[in-house]
């Protein structure tokens, strides 16, 4: 098969499109044929300078196909099935092995392309909110990165849940799209502080949810915007600035949380979280959350479509086909 591949981490240039062996499923395994691959800011970072379980190695968290081939254990799928996978790599190449337990059918009426873009942000974005977030109706929720794949998630399910939403994103312009999908107050974290932005849009009170995917120094304003009561989640270094030690000494007399969230944690351990992203699906197909694809780049040009990604351009999911 083909797959981008890379000997060594570092910049999109280290990509390399070459012929490697077959994936081969094990017992409990499905090999799948790949139609799209959703490109997930685990990947950039992983690309930039993750472990390098194989050489060469092959990045990738998500992907949506067919299946052609199960593990003799297998009981969920059947050859000709169409579906969405996670793991922890391998996702950038034209076949891919995933677990049965990492692996979901696609419904009637959702795209291959849409349901390639389901798993990790719809079910990080979920989880954040109301696992973790607590969320209910009536309640702010302050979503960082607003444009990303998490961010476009959130924003739509806060709205649903009755919640008034803020998020903050690069740009005027994007800010002004994310109100079509439920958002409410638009801060521009490059022209504004979005601390002192959104006490302000609050009367002072602060916010009671905050999605941050960012981290680095954005962590501890996230902390520092929040209510009483207020609940922060932290899930992500976005921002690709290693995260540096925060000051919570406030949080004990407000009653605050912070929480830490990471999606594969909960799908190994919990059939919750593999059910919450079957729901998920099924609420695309019923048209009640939305996928929004920004651009589709060919396999080969995996290193363009990761530089895209890193210039902060992208708007919604940047996928991959091979």
């Amino acid at each position: 098969m083909k797959a981008a591949v890379y000997y060594e981490t570092g910049a999109p240039d280290v990509f390399r499109y070459e012929e490697v062996a077959d994936p081969v499923p094990g017992p409990t395994d499905v090999l799948v044929e790949v139609s799209f691959v959703s490109i997930e800011g685990g990947d950039t970072l992983n690309r930039l300078r993750g472990e390098l379980r194989t050489t060469p190695h092959i990045v990738g968290y998500q992907c949506s196909g067919i299946v052609v081939a199960l593990g003799e254990n297998v009981t969920k799928f059947r050859v000709g099935d169409r579906v969405v996978t996670t793991g922890v790599d391998g996702s950038h190449a034209e076949l891919r092995v995933a677990g049965e337990a990492f692996t979901w059918k696609v419904p009637d009426g959702v795209s291959l392309e849409d349901a390639a873009c389901v798993p990790v942000p719809f079910g990080t974005a979920d989880d954040c909110l109301f696992e973790f977030g607590r969320l209910t109706q009536g309640e702010t929720a302050l979503i960082h990165a607003g444009a990303g794949g998490v961010g476009i998630a959130a924003i739509q399910m806060a709205h649903r849940a009755g919640a008034r939403v803020f998020a903050t994103a690069s740009s005027d312009e994007k800010l002004e799209r994310l109100k079509a999908l439920g958002l409410d107050e638009g801060i521009n974290y490059v022209t504004n502080d979005f601390v002192a932005e959104a006490r302000r849009l609050t009367d002072g009170r602060g916010v009671d949810v905050v999605v941050d995917s960012v981290g680095g120094v954005t962590l501890q304003g996230s902390i520092n915007v929040l209510a009483f009561r207020g609940r922060c989640v932290t899930v992500g270094d976005a921002g690709r600035v290693a995260a540096e030690r925060v000051d919570v000494s406030a949080m004990r007399v407000n009653n605050q949380t912070l929480s830490g969230y990471f999606l594969g944690a909960e799908l190994f351990f919990y059939s919750r979280a593999h059910a919450m992203i079957e729901k998920n699906l099924d609420l695309i197909a019923q048209g009640a959350l939305r996928v929004v694809v920004d651009r589709v780049y060919d396999l080969e040009d995996a290193a363009s479509a990761h530089a895209y990604i890193e210039g902060r351009h992208s708007f919604g999911r940047v996928l991959l086909k091979p």
